[in-house]
């Protein structure tokens, strides 16, 4: 059974709509859910985030709306910093349509977003606002966090895209341009050469730039996409290891055998088994 966060132990007093938790580092953190709901932006570093079992590889710019229902959690954190942005929407006092600014919060709405350069720069400077005035249990205090969290609402949805849809990429900058193309590159070899020229970007400092706000290579970076997504895969279908690989971008099944158990310590075939044992079948296990 998840641990459950409750709303005493994270919101100063029970008249507060919003709180800022500042996670710097986040470190490995168990499956839990909320008495509340969240939004969570990463600033740095990389991990693991699961979220309703699903894994995500998370750094520098992701963003992820998590409901009062879902349980998540963190693993395999290097340098992790993010803030979490907690708020009930049975407290709020503004008579808004948070529909319209928020995600829908139903099974079908992406699950993973992602922050343009620009709007991780908007989104600093207000969350700062709104970590001080969160505290305050005052009137106009609460009015103010309120319109801060607007603020923040509208900025994600002016300058994010769903990590899944990177073809709705809005104006970002080079970062942003890597990052939605290696999204984009799962099932297919990404040259790095090619994206630079195309996009006319100097491939030696877009490295390094990436290095630097990721803590990893762009080659190590899309293999754990890939890895990430081969995970997912296996625990949710109910197809071949080979069908798997190719569909990660993995021509040689053997190979992905390899790549992934090393990383998992578990061979394709033994993960399924381990996760849904109810999907595996024969075919998987002469292919492992």
């Amino acid at each position: 059974m998840s641990l459950i966060l409750t709303r005493e132990d994270y919101f100063p007093a029970t008249n507060l709509p919003i709180a800022v938790a500042e996670r710097m580092p986040q470190p490995s953190f168990p499956p839990h859910r909320h008495e509340f709901s969240e939004i969570v932006i990463v600033w740095r570093g990389n991990g693991l985030h699961v979220l309703n079992d699903r894994p995500w590889l998370i750094t520098c710019g992701d963003v992820f709306y998590i409901r009062d229902n879902d349980c998540h959690s963190y693993d395999s954190v290097n340098d992790l910093a993010l803030d979490n942005i907690l708020y009930c929407r049975d407290r709020f006092r503004l008579s808004l349509d948070w529909s319209q600014l928020l995600p829908p919060q139903d099974d079908d709405a992406p699950s993973c977003w992602r922050l343009t350069t620009r709007g991780m720069a908007l989104a600093r400077g207000v969350i700062s606002q709104l970590e001080r005035e969160s505290r305050k249990s005052d009137s106009l205090s609460i009015q103010l966090s309120e319109a801060l969290f607007l603020q923040l609402a509208l900025i994600l949805r002016r300058h994010g895209y769903a990590a899944d849809r990177p073809w709705a990429l809005p104006e970002g900058e080079q970062l942003d341009l890597l990052m939605s193309a290696l999204q984009g590159a799962l099932h297919r070899p990404f040259d790095l050469s090619h994206f630079c020229q195309q996009n006319q970007l100097n491939e030696r400092a877009l490295k390094q730039l990436f290095r630097q706000q990721t803590g990893m290579t762009v080659g190590h970076y899309l293999r754990q996409l890939q890895l990430c997504q081969a995970k997912y895969l296996l625990r949710t279908q109910d197809c071949l290891i080979s069908e798997v690989a190719a569909r990660c971008g993995f021509d040689d099944s053997n190979y992905f055998s390899v790549v992934f158990t090393r990383d998992t310590g578990l061979t394709p075939s033994a993960w399924r088994q381990r996760f849904l044992p109810q999907h595996a079948s024969l075919s998987d296990k002469i292919k492992a």
